[in-house]
């Protein structure tokens, strides 16, 4: 221990630039344990580091309050700078799809988007630091620092939950049987309650302590995902007997909104549609396209709905991501959607789009931003609108989705939704935005998360992938690669009860809070009562 106890106080003494630099690699370092990497063993060394940078973020200087803990919040956000720039550079790429129109804009994305994220971990940091204490307390106050500030970054300016620090504990699907019971905010905080602890390898005193709460913790997590697997059906006996496809045509971004392109694109799925089942197999009741995938809008184009119609087989029904326009004054409004359209052509149910990317779906502060030349990257007039609330989209009596639209799925509260009870998320996105980059593969993973959440099994269509079908544990039941062009055909896993009845929400996340917040409280108070 000699060796940790030596760097972990050459880390205390860093000051100035050194410890700013120490910091935002500390941060890039931990999205080693994002997708499509997963080593989350990283992030027993980034956060352990940023313990020992807060110990020595102290000002000397004797003045108030905010003198005390700014450095600390300094510290927390390169921390997070290097976290949100090294884990979202991918973003960029969807900006130069119109690089002529958004190139511009790269800086904003790339290092502006960051850069404002990591306020929130600077706020994480400020949180912990007015509850710092010696030892096993401030780890408890730094876990509750970014569990607040994590909850927070799910709503505030409409939420961008990207990359929640929770995801880095749950890899495979035996680690992410503790979302169900307790959430993702929850999950948050006790990822980092867990991934800090070996910080107090250099403290001789509350060493074994950190440890093995440490491990208790671990071993709980893991062996909860067990038992949780090992007591479910396998995936032959949880199908509910429904067969599917999910079509993944791989359409370049630059060509999805080309005119001339619109035919090929629209005969490629008509053709990936139609393809013949594998021997043995029945036809898919319920086909399902990738968002905005019909590249017409098909209120004005009658001929599209009949040759939907022609494609598919009696009692099939196609769910196909789509521009809806509807009369406005005074324009038209453009909703992003899901169509549920009949063996006969006929468009039997729709769902819009609620949580719209901003900049990319619809501007804020329209008018103003108008006026100085600015437009969202989408190519549409006006941008599109959002829909008032959520609804299942019902395919039969027997048969209703939860549509979750693009990165609807990365948001784990707010997800409530009036009509039948759903049987399956229906999540369709198109990720050729980013390309063959992290960036597919980090959202894949939050919708996978969902399932399990839910205890709905997941259907996602992906122009570009990742599409799957997972089960309510987060197994992949079959999937496509990135980029690759096919169909997938299976059955429809079974939707089970969450752990609670219901998915993890408020209560779950605010008692684990409040316990580290309590815990926080009372190190701080036994520490300053000893130094008194």
């Amino acid at each position: 221990m000699r060796g940790i106890t030596q760097f972990s106080g050459w880390i205390i003494l860093l000051s100035g630039w050194r410890r700013a630099l120490m910091a935002f690699l500390a941060g890039a370092l931990a999205t080693l344990a994002l997708p499509p990497y997963d080593f989350f063993a990283v992030c027993l060394i980034a956060f352990p580091v940023l313990v020992w940078l807060i110990d020595g973020a102290v000002d000397t200087a004797n003045g108030g309050f905010m003198r005390r803990v700014l450095p600390s919040a300094v510290v927390g956000w390169w921390f997070g700078f290097g976290y949100f720039l090294a884990g979202l550079w991918w973003i960029g790429a969807a900006l130069l799809v119109d690089a002529q129109n958004f190139a511009w804009a790269l800086p904003l994305a790339v290092v502006g988007l960051p850069a404002f994220l990591a306020l929130f971990y600077a706020l994480a940091v400020l949180i912990a630091r007015c509850l710092w204490s010696d030892g096993l307390g401030r780890i408890f106050a730094l876990a509750f620092g970014f569990g607040v500030a994590e909850w927070l970054r799910s709503f505030v300016l409409t939420g961008f939950p990207w990359n929640a620090i929770g995801y880095a504990a749950m890899p495979t699907p035996m680690l992410m049987q503790s979302d169900g019971v307790v959430g993702l905010f929850a999950m948050n905080a006790l990822a980092v309650l867990v991934f800090a602890m070996p910080g107090l390898l250099a403290d001789r005193r509350h060493r074994r302590a950190g440890l093995v709460l440490a491990l208790v913790l671990v071993a709980a997590h893991v062996g909860f995902g067990f038992y949780r697997l090992h007591d479910a059906p396998t995936v032959a006996e949880e199908s509910t007997g429904v067969r599917l496809r999910i079509v993944q045509p791989s359409i370049a971004q630059d060509m999805k909104w080309d005119d001339g392109a619109r035919r090929a694109i629209f005969d490629k799925l008509i053709a990936l549609t139609g393809t013949s089942p594998a021997p043995g197999q029945s036809k898919p009741a319920v086909i399902v396209w990738p968002e905005t995938a019909i590249p017409y809008i098909l209120t004005r184009t009658p001929e599209a709905l009949v040759r939907i119609g022609e494609a598919l087989s009696d009692g099939q029904v196609l769910l196909a991501g789509a521009v809806r326009e509807e009369e406005g004054v005074p324009s038209p409004l453009y909703y992003n959607s899901i169509y549920a359209i009949s063996d006969r052509g006929e468009i039997i149910g729709a769902a819009d789009k609620e949580h719209l990317v901003p900049f990319g779906e619809y501007l804020p502060l329209e008018k103003w931003l108008r006026a100085l030349g600015l437009q969202e990257v989408v190519e549409m007039p006006g941008g599109f609108s959002a829909a008032m609330s959520r609804h299942s989209l019902k395919v039969n009596d027997h048969l209703a989705f939860l549509p979750l639209i693009c990165y609807e799925a990365i948001f784990p509260a707010g997800l409530g939704y009036s009509g039948p009870r759903a049987t399956a998320i229906l999540n369709v996105t198109n990720d050729a935005w980013y390309g063959d980059t992290p960036g597919p593969y980090q959202h894949f993973r939050q919708a996978q998360l969902r399932a399990v959440e839910q205890g709905l099994p997941l259907i996602r269509a992906a122009n570009n992938g990742l599409s799957a079908v997972v089960d309510p544990y987060g197994r992949i039941t079959d999937g496509l690669a990135l980029d690759a062009v096919g169909i997938i055909d299976a059955s429809l896993p079974s939707p089970i009860d969450p752990f609670w009845g219901k998915p993890p929400g408020s209560v779950e996340t605010w008692t684990v809070l409040m316990v580290l917040l309590a815990i926080s409280c009372g190190y701080a108070v036994l520490s300053r009562r000893r130094f008194d």
